[in-house]
C-alpha cells in the first residue's frame, strides 16, 4: 500500500505525547515507520531547516561573545577597568577615585613663609661718567715731529706722549738769554758809576743832580733786566710746550693727528683724549619723593651702590654713594646723584648706560613669593594651609617688594604655609594637597590593591565554604 506524501511539520514545537498513550500505539507506529518508504524533503522543509540552523549559530556566537567579555571584566585589574562597586580589585564602596585621588582636594604649590629682612632699594638708570677727561691740545704751533703713544694704552700722569719740532723755540730762548745778558752788563756799569758818584758826593765834588740821574738809570736798567728774564722764561715755557705730556692717569683714545702734520696752538681738535677710568663715576637720577630717605640714610654711613647690566641679571661693579645735586630738575622731578666705583676690572666704560641699585637699608618682616599674594575687593590676601591640609583665606598688609619676594607687614607669621600655585582653584575651607603627596599616594596604590585582592580572595573562600548549605536549601 502506498502512503500519501508527508507534510512538513508546523513551525511551533510538537506537543508532548499524552501520558495516557499506550505501548500498543507506539508499537504500531514503529512498525508503520519501518515498512513505509522515506519520503524526499520538499523545498519548503529545507528552507525552515536552514533558518533554524542559522538561528542556532547566531545564538551560539552571541553567547560566546558575552561570556568572553564577562570573563575579561572579571580578570582585568581594578586600577585599569574601574570596576563596579564591590567588584574584584576595586574599593569596597565603589570604583577608583578621580584625579584628586583619596579625596585629598586641589593640587597646589606650597611655600613656608620666612621671617627675614628685605633691602630698601632705589632703582634708576645711570650713565658712566669719567671723573676727568683731558684732550691733548698743543699750546704752541709747529710740526708734529713724533708720537710716543699707542692708541688705547694706559698712560701715567707726566708721561711723554708727543713732541713738536723745537728748533724755532730754541732760537727764541737763546735770543731772550742774550738780551738779558746785555742788559745785565749795562746794569752793572750803571751801578759802578753810581757808586763813584756817591763817593764824590760825599767829598762834595759833584753835583747832586748827577748822582740822582745815575741812580734813576740804575733802576731803569734793573727793570729792563727783569723784563729780559721774563722773556727768557716765556721762551723756555714755549720750548717745554713742544713736549706734550699726559695730564692725568687714564686710557688714551684714538690719535687724531699723524706725525709730520702741522699743528696750531689751542686748536679745536687735539692730538688725542685721555680719560680716567680708575676710579670712575656713575650719574643717575633719584625721584624727588625718595630724596628724604636718601638724605636720612646717608647720615647713618656709606651707602652701597650696585651697577647692573641692561637686563638687571648680572652685577657689573660695586661702588659707594657720593652726593646728591643741589637742585631738583623741574622737567623730570628727579635729582641727579653720583656714585664712585673703583672699576678695578674695567667693567664700566665711559658713557655706558647701566642700571643702578642704591640700597638705603633693610626692613624686617615676613617674606613670601610674589605669586602667593592675591588681590580682591577687600585688599590683598593669601591662602594659609593648616596641618590638616585645609586652606583658609587671610587678609594681609604688604610692604616692600622685589621681582621675586614680597614683604608682609601684617596678617602672616613666619613658618606658616601659603599657597603659591593653583590658588585660583582654592576655596575657603577646601582641602588641598601638593604634587609630592599625590605622587606618594600613587606609589602606595599597588600595595593597597594587592591587599584588597587578598581580602577579596578570603571573602570568596568563606563564601565557598558556606555554599553547600545554601545549595542544599535551594532546591527545597
Amino acid at each position: 500500500m502506498t502512503l500519501p506524501p508527508a507534510t512538513p511539520p508546523p513551525a511551533t514545537a510538537p506537543a508532548a505525547p499524552a501520558p495516557a498513550a499506550s505501548a500498543r500505539h507506539l508499537a504500531s507506529a514503529a512498525a508503520t515507520s519501518q515498512t513505509a518508504p522515506q519520503a524526499a524533503p520538499t523545498p519548503r522543509r529545507r528552507t525552515w531547516l536552514s533558518v533554524l540552523v542559522a538561528a542556532c549559530l547566531i545564538a551560539a556566537l552571541t553567547g560566546s561573545a558575552w561570556w568572553l567579555v564577562q570573563r575579561a571584566k572579571a580578570t582585568a585589574p581594578a586600577a585599569e577597568m574601574g570596576g563596579p562597586p564591590g567588584g574584584p580589585g576595586g574599593p569596597p564602596g565603589g570604583g577608583p577615585r578621580g584625579p584628586r585621588g583619596g579625596g585629598g582636594g586641589v593640587t597646589v604649590g606650597l611655600v613656608t613663609a620666612q621671617q627675614g629682612a628685605l633691602p630698601v632699594l632705589v632703582d634708576a638708570l645711570g650713565t658712566v661718567t669719567p671723573p676727568v677727561t683731558a684732550t691733548l691740545v698743543p699750546q704752541v704751533g709747529g710740526v708734529l715731529a713724533e708720537v710716543l703713544f699707542t692708541e688705547g694704552q694706559m698712560v701715567k700722569k707726566g708721561q711723554l706722549l708727543a713732541r713738536i719740532d723745537p728748533r724755532t723755540y730754541d732760537q727764541a730762548l737763546a735770543e731772550a738769554k742774550g738780551q738779558r745778558a746785555r742788559d745785565e752788563a749795562q746794569l752793572a756799569v750803571a751801578r759802578t758809576t753810581l757808586a763813584r758818584y756817591q763817593a764824590l758826593w760825599d767829598k762834595d765834588s759833584i753835583a747832586r743832580q748827577d748822582v740822582e740821574t745815575q741812580a734813576a738809570l740804575v733802576k731803569q736798567l734793573q727793570g729792563t733786566v727783569e723784563a729780559d728774564r721774563a722773556s727768557e722764561r716765556a721762551a723756555q715755557i714755549n720750548l717745554d710746550y713742544t713736549r706734550i705730556h699726559a695730564p692725568i692717569d687714564g686710557r688714551i683714545g684714538l690719535r687724531n693727528v699723524d706725525p709730520g702734520n702741522l699743528v696750531t696752538a689751542n686748536g679745536s681738535t687735539g692730538i688725542a683724549t685721555v680719560t680716567q677710568i680708575n676710579p670712575i663715576d656713575v650719574v643717575f637720577a633719584v625721584p624727588q619723593d625718595r630724596v628724604p630717605e636718601v638724605l636720612a640714610a646717608q647720615k647713618t654711613g656709606p651707602l652701597n651702590v650696585t651697577a647692573l647690566n641692561r637686563e638687571r641679571s648680572q652685577p657689573l661693579a660695586q661702588g659707594v654713594f657720593r652726593t646728591l645735586d643741589n637742585q631738583i630738575d623741574t622737567a623730570t622731578g628727579t635729582v641727579k646723584a653720583k656714585a664712585r666705583f673703583a672699576n678695578e676690572g674695567d667693567t664700566l666704560f665711559p658713557n655706558q648706560f647701566v642700571n643702578v641699585r642704591l640700597q638705603l637699608g633693610a626692613q624686617n618682616g615676613v617674606l613670601v613669593p610674589v605669586t602667593a599674594v592675591r588681590s580682591g575687593p577687600q585688599g590683598n590676601y593669601v591662602y594659609v594651609v593648616d596641618a590638616q591640609g585645609t586652606a583658609h583665606m587671610r587678609r594681609v598688609s604688604t610692604g616692600l617688594g622685589t621681582d621675586d619676594q614680597l614683604l608682609i607687614t601684617q596678617g602672616l607669621q613666619g613658618g606658616e604655609r601659603v599657597v603659591t600655585e593653583g590658588g585660583d582653584r582654592v576655596k575657603e575651607g577646601g582641602k588641598v594637597q601638593t604634587a609630592d603627596s599625590l605622587k606618594s599616594g600613587a606609589a602606595a596604590g599597588p600595595a593597597n590593591a594587592a591587599s584588597g585582592a587578598g581580602n577579596d580572595a578570603i571573602s570568596r573562600r568563606r563564601r565557598g565554604a558556606s555554599a553547600p548549605a545554601g545549595g542544599a536549601s535551594a532546591p527545597q
